[in-house]
This record gives C-alpha cells, structure tokens and sequence, in this order.
C-alpha cells in the first residue's frame, strides 16, 4: 500500500453491495487508479461485498468496510430484498460515518465522491465536505432516462395501471407499463430501493458528472436526451472492454474447448446470471425444449444440475449438452460457435451480446431487465422476450428456432454486427469512450490537493 500512503489526493468510491455493482465500479475505479497516478482511492463497500470483490490488492485502491445494517444475531431466509431493505435503512449515516474513519485513518481529508448513481445522498455528503460528486450509472441509458421521468410517467400512466399501457414519449413508444423497473409505475413504490431510485431521478443533476457503462451509438437519441439534462454525461464504456486485464481467462471447465467442436453459431449458451435461476416448472420446459430441439447446448448453471433439472435430462443430453458451474462468458460469446444467448437480460450480458453478435432469448427477473428484454426485442431487433415473459416448452423451442434456423435470426446478427463495429469504434484510441474517459481523468487531475 505505498503507493496509497504517497497520494497527494484521496478520492471515496461508495458501492451498492448488492447485486454486479460492485465489481464494474471496482473495475472503472482501478482504471481511474492506472490513470491519476498522484491519487489514491478508498473503495466503501459492506464487508461481504469486499471479500468477494477484492480478490487481489491493488497499489492505490484500499477496501473499507461499511456497516451493512443488518441486526444482531441476523440469519439470512430467502428473500434477497431484505438484506437490501437492512442496509438502505442504514444509509446515509453508515457512509457518512466510514467517509469521517478513512479520513482519519489515512489522515487525508476526501477530496472527491464517486459513487453508484443509485446513491442520491452523494450530492449532501459531496455538498457537506465542499467536493465534487460524480455519479456512476452501471446500466443503459434507456433505463436511466426512465428513473428520471419517474414523476411525469406517474402523472401520465398513473400506478399500478394496465401492463400493457404503452408511454407516450419520444423513443419510448414501444415500451409498456410492464416493461418498466419495478417501482416507477408498479408494485410497493416506497419500499427502500424504489424510493431510493425515485431520489437518484430528482438529485442526479446535481453531480458533477454522470459516468455511464455504455457506448455513443448505442440508443444515440436517448444519450442525447440525458446531455441535455446532465452538465457532463460521459459514455465510458462498456467497462469490460475499455479494462485492461492481465489475468488469463478462467475457463477450468474447458468451456471453449468444448464450443470449439461444434460448428458456426450452432451452440446454445444459458445464462441467467450470478443472483437467480428460474423457478422449477420453467427449468423443466427449458430442459424438454432443448432436448426436443437437439441443438448443442452449454449452460452455467448455479446449484447442483442433478437437484434443480429433470431426471435423466443430464443423461439423455451427455453427448449434446455441457452444463458448468461457472463460465468465461465474454469470451464465449465471442465463439463464433454461439449462434443464440438464453439470458436474464442484465445489461452488462446484454453488452456481451453486442460485442460477440449473438442474438438474445431474454428470461427477465428483476430491476432494468424486463426493460432490456423489451428494447433487445422490439426496439433494436436483435433478441426475443418471451411469451407471458416466462420460459415454456413451446416458446423456447419457437424462439430457438426462429434465432438458429431462420432468416430472421440472420437479420438479426446483421444487425449486431453494426453495433460491434460501433463499439469496437468507441473503445479504440481516440474513439468516443476513450476520450470521455480522458474528460473524466482530467476532471479528477485537476482537483485541488488535500
């Protein structure tokens, strides 16, 4: 850590512990770290969090621990939401308190927030010490654009109003009252995350800058809209391809070995991410899909395959099917064997789709990805949501072969391919996210010393 005790300047990065958050901000945070090397970084973040997210240290980057409100004597029963509920009930104090212990700790007063857009509190706390505050948004322009029109499309659609209400904006003309983040116009809108997203919407202007995990060319007319809204909004990523990483990939399982034996854009890949699988009944309807549809499949699924998926499935599918625990998935879907994506429709899986060109079937969950599943869908063209918006036999089977079999599938990989090229544009030297990068460097260069 002698890199972190000679910095003449201190910057706080505060994390939303809960969900993939943490591991993007912890991400930009060491390129910001590689770029202003006279700067140190404190990364706030619950216990848990940090233990899972800092798997090596790095020279200007200290982990600190920030109480995650939970009660004595806490055992975990099931339900996510509550542990989120815990912590946001501890927010802002517990961030508060752990700013004023680096402080003390390092003995260098803070000299600039970063934190997860989702913490609209960042602007007092930034307002208090007298410092900028950027705000870092981890999922697409089109759902942040949403958050902030939380109070005129509650006035227009009302709440809990009939799902298939359509808004009546620009650019949104295909999205439905369904399709947005649970909290804005449905379900319990003053639980903890709602209310908090509901403040991010009113409070964000106030930042210094916006930083964003995504790309000029992807949803151009929304990202207009919010540089009208914002002082600086600045495109960065995606995060996972403008990071430099020096680790070599980990695929213990020998995933791309075993994509490398099947032919061009034939291999299924499943993935509903690292938080949730879908309900049993919905496993079993993928499953007999797959196995009725013979088409090469490789799965990272979470628990144990033997427990969660039909008798005999393993079995009867040994000679088509792969199943992991876990898989280097950018650079399967970089394979060109992977003809199709089966996925939640979390926005860094929808980047990774744009990025290897291999159309989406989208099971969504929670939060932006019923959002992502409808602009993939209907919006962009290039992936499919499902029937009822749940997995059943005949709907996958129907979206399998319309994606592997079909011209439209074809269509939509043209498609893709455009967007590639754009992204693959914005991350080279001197492209859009590269030179917004240098912006938000320069930004944080000049901050005057602690």
């Amino acid at each position: 850590m002698e890199g972190y005790k000679k910095a003449s300047k201190h910057i706080a990065v505060l994390a939303f512990p809960f969900g993939t958050h943490a591991v993007p901000l912890l991400n930009i945070t060491r390129q910001l770290s590689d770029a202003c090397p006279d700067t140190m970084f404190s990364f706030l973040s619950t216990q848990q969090s940090n233990n899972s997210t800092f798997s090596k240290n790095h020279d200007k980057i200290k982990p600190f621990n920030v109480w995650d409100g939970l009660p004595e004597g806490y055992s975990f029963r099931g339900n996510p939401h509550e542990p989120v509920d815990h912590f946001l009930k501890a927010v802002p104090g517990s961030f508060i308190k752990a700013i004023d212990a680096v402080a003390s700790e390092t003995g260098k007063p803070v000299d600039c927030l970063i934190t997860d857009a989702f913490y609209a509190f960042g602007a007092d706390i930034a307002d208090e010490l007298n410092i900028p505050w950027v705000a870092v948004w981890l999922s697409g322009p089109r759902a942040l654009f949403l958050h902030l029109q939380t109070d005129v499309i509650r006035q227009h659609v009302g709440i809990n109003s009939p799902e298939d209400k359509r808004l009546d904006f620009p650019e949104f003309s295909g999205i439905r009252v369904t399709d947005l983040p649970n909290g804005i116009a449905s379900g319990d809108i003053d639980a903890p995350l709602p209310a908090l997203l509901h403040k991010m919407g009113v409070s964000l202007s106030r930042a210094t800058a916006i930083v964003a995990n995504s790309y000029e060319d992807l949803d151009n007319t929304v990202v207009n809209m919010l540089k009208l809204r914002f002082s600086m909004f600045l495109n960065v990523g995606p995060f996972n391809l403008v990071s430099i990483s020096s680790s070599t990939v980990d695929d213990s399982h020998g995933c791309l070995d075993w994509v490398s034996k099947h032919e061009a854009a034939s291999v299924v890949y499943i993935s509903f991410g690292s938080l949730i699988t879908p309900p049993p009944h919905e496993l079993q309807a993928l499953c007999e899909a797959l196995e009725e549809c013979e088409f090469p499949f490789l799965w990272s699924l979470r628990g144990n395959p033997e427990k969660q998926l039909p008798q005999g499935f393993l079995e009867r599918t040994g000679s088509k099917g792969k199943i992991v625990p876990w898989a280097p998935q950018q650079q399967i879907l970089e394979h060109p064997s992977v003809g199709v994506f089966v996925s939640h429709g979390g926005w860094n899986s929808v980047l990774e789709s744009i990025n290897g060109c291999v159309p989406m079937i989208c099971r969504p969950f929670f939060g932006d990805q019923q959002l992502n599943t409808r602009t993939v869908d209907v919006v962009w063209g290039f992936g499919l949501g499902l029937e009822g918006g749940t997995l059943t036999k005949e709907g996958a089977k129907k979206a399998l072969k319309l994606i592997l079999c079909s011209q439209e599938g074809k269509k939509m990989r043209e498609k893709m391919k455009v967007q590639k090229e754009l992204v693959c544009k914005a991350v080279k030297p001197n492209g859009s996210s590269i030179e917004n990068f240098k912006t938000l460097v320069k930004l944080l260069q000049h901050l005057p010393p602690s």
